[in-house]
């Protein structure tokens, strides 16, 4: 189940965003070995105190099994002000109803293999399912994420393949990155949800984890 958490509930949902922060903790520094900032078992950075949205991917023991970050690209964002250079001096975008995607993870430890509803493509998929339909209903027609080559063949393959891309690819540490579009539609949600079989709503009514 999805629950999406932004300035207005955030509140409401403490123990949930930590958990969500753990996991971010236990897959990009702690799986990936990037290099981020880690305090107190979470991981942060500067762009989380900017009120984005966080989609996050709760499974039937109230475990975080995935996560998305959902910032709008207006103001400071990761394509600006991080990966500038893939734009090869273009300048960032910057539209009202465009927004960046990031920190998307999932709990491989966790999650299984396969397609079953604890497996991480199921995850993948429900998370991709809730950010693009609560973008859709705050008015956003287009997202960017900065990926790699192995996760932009994860979307061409699960039905969600961006439909361009920016700048052109380059050496991030130790993989290529690359800023890739996404257009927020109803033919890609239904594409997604082909793929993975998810029929029902994935964003369920909400309510406090303890």
């Amino acid at each position: 189940m999805i629950f999406v958490i932004d300035s207005l509930n955030k509140h409401e949902y403490p123990a949930l965003l930590n958990d969500m922060f753990r996991l971010r903790k236990r897959v990009f520094a702690d799986r990936l070995g990037w290099d981020v900032r880690v305090s107190n078992g979470m991981e942060k950075d500067k762009f989380d105190d900017l009120d984005p949205a966080h989609v996050i991917s709760v499974d039937d023991s109230g475990e975080v099994v995935g996560c998305m970050r959902l910032l709008q690209t207006t103001g400071p964002h990761m394509l600006a002000d991080i990966f500038g250079e893939l734009l090869d001096g273009e300048a960032p975008l910057r539209s009202a109803t465009v927004w960046e995607a990031t920190r998307f993870c999932v709990d491989t430890e966790r999650l299984t293999r396969g397609s079953e509803r604890n497996s991480i493509s199921y995850v993948t998929s429900e998370v991709m399912i809730g950010a693009f339909e609560f973008a859709m209903a705050a008015g956003i027609t287009d997202a960017v994420a900065v990926i790699d080559p192995v996760m932009d063949r994860v979307l061409k393959r699960s039905g969600n393949a961006p439909y361009g891309y920016l700048g052109s690819p380059k050496p991030m540490g130790k993989v290529t990155a690359l800023a890739a579009l996404m257009d927020c539609s109803e033919a890609r949600i239904q594409s997604i949800r082909d793929y993975a079989g998810i029929r029902h709503d994935v964003t369920l009514p909400q309510r406090v984890i303890a």
